[in-house]
């Protein structure tokens, strides 16, 4: 059975939708599906990396444009056009098709269903209307129960919640009860997505090495489409207890090895939960505000707020509070573990409910 997804990175768009993408390809790969991508080729964009993963690309024409998001809300036919021509290209029945972008809503997907069975949407904005018989919102919020009532058709099947949420399988396969947290911070993990087009790396660098901690050991994650990534390497290089990583493969391992974890509020959110890392989290995008502010009601991060009123003297005052009390960050530790159930994620819930509608 043939699997479409439809989703796009950019420097505007970021990378996070992608790499949740290929989280849940290569489940559904696991277990006998094909999939296929379908991309637009803006500045930024991952379709080397997708097909790196070992995924087929289909890729739709970049028009210029500098705002990618306005560009496919307001283009919208054209992209339905352009995805329907793409699957026609296939020459094969496809079984479903997954959108993963907040520029479409339930006018694309109407224009799209003759093509497919059955339609998923990945969302979390619950902004928009849609037209698919599975909708995933993977994250944690207060009324995460009722935001898609008004949003969907009666017969749509949500799946709600972070126990259905993407995590690779080095994080799967970790075990959880070896992971010892005492709340004393001697190794601290930085990492703001695969672009972090806001520049929270080298804030976050520059704040921590005004502290002089010769004893706090930092490792520093960024992606290869970090446009910042030369000048966070030489920044690095010259701080012997500073470890630069680029497009590592291995996130889980570090997790594990880190005391805390200083990030964006994206879906690197659950992977640091799952792992039970108590995590300091800056809002870099409008989509991420809901979810750090009710994950840190819940007790399981500290949220220094958005980005651009996140100062260096915010990253400092937090590290200092929490260093002095290693009983909270321990205690944020448990937190994660209440909020997100390892053994239900584990068994790949998303999976199963995909190969029900479908088989």
């Amino acid at each position: 059975m043939k699997i479409v997804i439809r989703t796009d990175a950019s420097n505007v768009i970021g990378s996070g939708h992608v790499m949740r993408c290929l989280t849940l390809a290569n489940q559904l790969k696991n277990v006998g599906f094909t999939i296929i991508f379908i991309c637009r080729k803006f500045p930024g964009n991952s379709i080397s990396h997708i097909r790196n993963q070992g995924f087929l690309v289909e890729e739709l024409q970049d028009y210029g444009a500098k705002d990618h998001w306005s560009w496919i809300k307001e283009n919208w036919e054209l992209d339905a056009e352009e995805t329907q021509n793409a699957i026609l290209r296939f020459n094969t029945p496809v079984s479903m098709i997954i959108i993963d972008h907040y520029s479409i809503d339930s006018k694309w997907e109407k224009r799209i269903r003759q093509h497919a069975k059955k339609i998923m949407v990945v969302d979390d904005l619950a902004d928009r209307p849609h037209d698919c018989d599975l909708l995933l919102d993977q994250n944690y919020y207060i009324n995460m129960q009722d935001r898609y009532d008004t949003l969907l058709p009666e017969a749509c099947t949500k799946l709600l919640g972070p126990n259905y949420v993407l995590l690779r399988e080095e994080f799967l396969c970790s075990n959880i009860k070896e992971i010892s947290r005492n709340g004393n911070i001697k190794r601290i993990l930085i990492f703001f997505g695969g672009s972090d087009p806001t520049g929270e790396t080298l804030k976050t660098l520059k704040s921590l090495s005004n502290l002089n901690m010769t004893e706090v050991y930092l490792d520093v994650v960024v992606g290869e489409s970090n446009p910042q990534k030369l000048k966070i390497h030489n920044f690095c290089r010259k701080i012997p207890t500073i470890t630069f990583h680029l497009q590592v493969n291995n996130m889980a391992e570090l997790m594990v090895q880190a005391d805390l974890a200083i990030g964006a509020g994206g879906s690197t959110m659950w992977e640091r939960c799952i792992l039970a890392l108590p995590s300091m989290s800056i809002i870099v995008a409008n989509n991420q505000k809901e979810l750090v502010e009710a994950v840190a009601i819940a007790g399981a991060t500290v949220n220094l707020g958005e980005s651009r009123s996140v100062t260096p003297n915010t990253i400092q005052k937090s590290l200092q509070d929490l260093m002095k009390n290693p009983y909270l960050v321990e205690s944020i530790s448990k937190k994660c573990g209440q909020i997100i159930d390892y053994s239900q994620v584990k068994n790949r819930p998303l999976v199963k409910e995909v190969q029900r509608v479908l088989l």
